[in-house]
């Protein structure tokens, strides 16, 4: 059984046990157009989770994007349910078909039949293809009739899912955040390592904890809630000469501004709603040893620490830290962005 995610396996398997009760499953994970990498991890771990439960054997095949995007060259911009699908479709049935027979398997089917974004026309014709091929049998299940899809999603729900809301490929992410008029955040990647709030990284974090959690049998809820999330893009200082500067943004902040910095205290600068802070004075108050702001800049303190930081000036929404501070202008050009967005809040009980 291919398996694409946990979402669609879960309900996929549940009926297929029904409808063929004999027979043994061995589930097989191959999906080379997942991207970017964690969230093709995060995928992995969640089915993990759900085929242990489940009592079945994983596979896992080679992840494989730069085959994968080498056989979809020139249908970047194909719709979804378009060619491309249809060439994705063919590897993946493929690679799962040599798989099983590798192993000594007769038969394959994949849980794609269960999404509710997939051609079920358009995957019957791809497993004729690959049968004939192969010389397997591979078989074609529409779970999604009669109710079917929504027996699916409350399913996943209860099960406590990792439930995605994209389905993976670049190309059909891209063309869904702009039909959606929404920022690709899961594009977007921090220079340092922050966990950014809603970010793939943020909810593999989450799911690596609902694992073990269930492991040891805690008590917890996993809810999903909407909430204003932000992403800052990019910011820089430049000096009177229009030299950029070394500098780190702490703070959410968006415009530009021509600022003067008309006093010093110990390694403080002040200029309108911004503070300046010297390297080793930002050292001395937060507890670090940075010997440049450029590392500070790519291996910053965690998103917890940020905050007990900002906390220190209430009265500042942008705190920027740079090498030497001197009293003259400065130019100060910055981009952020505010959205919608859901997340996963898991608490114990």
């Amino acid at each position: 059984m291919h398996i694409c995610c946990s979402v669609d396996s879960c309900y996929f398997l549940k009926r297929l046990r029904e409808a063929m009760p004999d027979e043994k499953i061995i589930g097989f994970f191959y999906n080379p157009n997942i991207h970017p990498y964690g969230e093709y991890k995060l995928r992995l771990l969640d089915v993990k989770r759900d085929c242990q439960k489940q009592g079945i054997r994983l596979i896992e095949g080679e992840y494989g994007l730069k085959d994968w995007l080498e056989s979809v060259r020139g249908f970047e911009c194909e719709k979804e349910r378009g060619k491309r699908c249809e060439i994705c479709f063919e590897q993946r049935l493929d690679v799962s078909a040599k798989k099983a027979k590798e192993i000594g398997e007769n038969s394959i089917t994949t849980t794609l039949f269960m999404s509710p974004k997939k051609s079920f026309e358009q995957l019957s014709i791809a497993a004729e293809k690959i049968s004939q091929k192969r010389e397997i049998e591979v078989l074609c299940f529409d779970f999604r009739k009669r109710g079917g899809t929504q027996e699916q999603f409350a399913l996943a729900k209860e099960k406590r899912l990792y439930r995605q809301n994209y389905c993976g490929c670049i190309y059909a992410l891209l063309d869904q955040r702009e039909a959606q008029k929404r920022l690709c955040s899961e594009l977007l990647s921090p220079v340092g390592k922050e966990i950014l709030p809603s970010s793939i990284e943020e909810r593999l974090e989450t799911f690596e904890k609902v694992d073990i959690y269930e492991k040891n049998r805690v008590d917890f809820t996993l809810k999903r809630e909407k909430f204003q999330n932000y992403r800052f893009l990019w910011g820089r200082i430049l000096d009177e000469s229009n030299t950029v500067l070394p500098s780190w943004f702490l703070g959410v902040y968006h415009g530009d501004s021509e600022v003067i910095i008309k006093s010093i205290d110990s390694g403080y600068g002040f200029a309108e709603n911004m503070l300046f802070i010297e390297l080793w004075r930002f050292n001395q108050i937060a507890g670090y040893i940075y010997k440049s702001v450029k590392e500070l800049i790519f291996n910053p303190p965690t998103n917890e620490e940020q905050k007990n930081i900002c906390m220190k000036f209430p009265d500042y929404p942008l705190i920027i830290v740079i090498e030497n501070i001197e009293k003259k202008t400065y130019n100060i050009e910055a981009r952020s962005i505010f959205y919608e967005d859901v997340r996963e809040v898991l608490a114990i009980l």
